[in-house]
């Protein structure tokens, strides 16, 4: 297989899931991520077996071959051969070399080659955290894309902390006119309050590893520390994207206020309060918006009917016979971040709500870092995962809110 032939069908790959991820199918998403890792295994494996070949024939002499399939994100080969050509250069931070660096100061503490650290003349070397490789990182964000019920959902992003946003409070209206008669100019505004801004708040995993991983080999270093990073990391954005205060994580869903007549109160599911709350949800926001609460209260609707006795939750399975909800038709999320209804939840608590999740912004920086630590009260290594998230409600027309009255 050919460089370009190899960069096309992954490109087609990548089209088609992210395409699956955006129309919420995740189990189609996850079928072309595994298509895509076989490619570019079988890829790696057949530049690593040409480079290798060539020699032992005594041919063309590779500067580095560990690296020959390079960072597949950019499609990038070998660094320099002798020869004179010169290909793209290496991501270092992707070498055998630099991932087995990682390994060993995780693991055992040991610091990271000087020539891995861009440290000014003012910056201790202890000081500087170890960039995750990048084969690491790339499967964090791939898993990040798949893994939880909620993130595939909502619209992501990667914009400078502190970056303002603004958002337009006026929609141009279109108005029938005679023959040869204008129209008047109508000037599309922009509020200053209305601007979106996201700031700089730091997530952290923190990670105890023990004596008995010293032996551990690379590969399943690599694959332990990415399932403990991903599980913590996606289980924090989740949980910030549905209920976050919005000082010092993101904003979730539930804490911003809802327009005028969203918010609903009531006493315990019922077939009326349904009804509202699709009364309550603006015709312009139809298509895209569901519900969005926990498997225990989803379940309390199960015995509810409507007047003509059709009940109005649904549970139906699709491909892989995997369970699809719904209520009154429109599709139902299930997840843990929210309270569950019951006779003893607190009054004014949401127990389930109406959204469209591409109108929640997720703003990401994926150049994760960690760094080392030791615990006194354990002698245990502590390694900690650090990454800058921020979200918001970009807007709030689909937002309906069902609280305990």
């Amino acid at each position: 297989m050919g460089k370009e032939k190899y960069l096309a069908d992954r490109k087609i790959l990548l089209d088609a899931a992210n395409g699956f991820i955006a129309e919420g199918k995740i189990e189609e998403a996850n079928a072309k991520i595994k298509e895509i890792e076989t490619l570019d295994n079988n890829f790696e494996a057949a530049c690593k077996a040409r480079t290798n070949l060539e020699a032992l024939q005594g041919g063309t002499k590779f500067t580095d071959i560990t690296n020959m399939g390079g960072n597949f994100t950019g499609g990038k080969v070998v660094d320099t051969f002798e020869g004179g050509i010169v290909a793209d250069p290496v991501d270092m931070y992707d070498s055998i070399e630099y991932r087995k660096a990682f390994m060993n100061n995780v693991v055992k503490g040991a610091p990271i080659p000087e020539k891995y650290q861009n440290v000014d003349a003012n910056t201790k070397t202890s000081d500087v955290g170890a960039i995750i490789p990048t084969t690491v990182m790339e499967k964090i964000i791939e898993k990040l894309e798949a893994t939880g019920m909620i993130l595939p959902l909502v619209t992501r992003t990667a914009y400078k902390g502190g970056l303002s946003i603004p958002t337009s409070n006026v929609k141009p209206i279109a108005s029938w006119v005679g023959e040869g008669a204008g129209s008047d100019k109508q000037n599309k505004t922009v509020s200053k309050d209305g601007a979106i801004t996201f700031t700089y708040h730091k997530l952290r995993c923190a990670i105890s590893v023990s004596l008995e991983t010293d032996t551990m080999a690379l590969p399943v270093f690599e694959t332990t520390f990415t399932n403990n990073v991903v599980e913590a990391m996606v289980k924090a954005q989740e949980q910030a994207i549905i209920s976050g205060t919005g000082t010092g994580q993101p904003k979730g869903i539930i804490t911003e206020t809802p327009n005028e007549g969203k918010a609903l109160e009531a006493t315990e599911p019922s077939y009326d309060l349904l009804v509202k709350a699709e009364a309550a949800l603006p015709l312009e926001y139809e298509q895209d918006a569901v519900y969005c609460m926990t498997k225990k209260t989803f379940m309390a609707y199960i015995g509810i009917k409507d007047t003509t006795g059709q009940p109005v939750a649904r549970v139906n399975y699709g491909i892989g016979g995997k369970p699809e909800r719904a209520l009154l038709g429109r599709p139902v999320v299930l997840c843990n971040y929210l309270d569950s209804y019951s006779a003893t939840l607190a009054v004014g608590k949401v127990f389930a709500f109406l959204f469209n999740f591409k109108d929640y912004v997720l703003n990401t920086n994926y150049q994760m870092t960690v760094k080392k630590y030791e615990d006194n009260d354990t002698d245990d290594m502590i390694t900690k995962a650090i990454m800058l998230v921020d979200g918001k409600v970009v807007d709030k027309g689909s937002l309906v809110t069902i609280a305990k009255k």
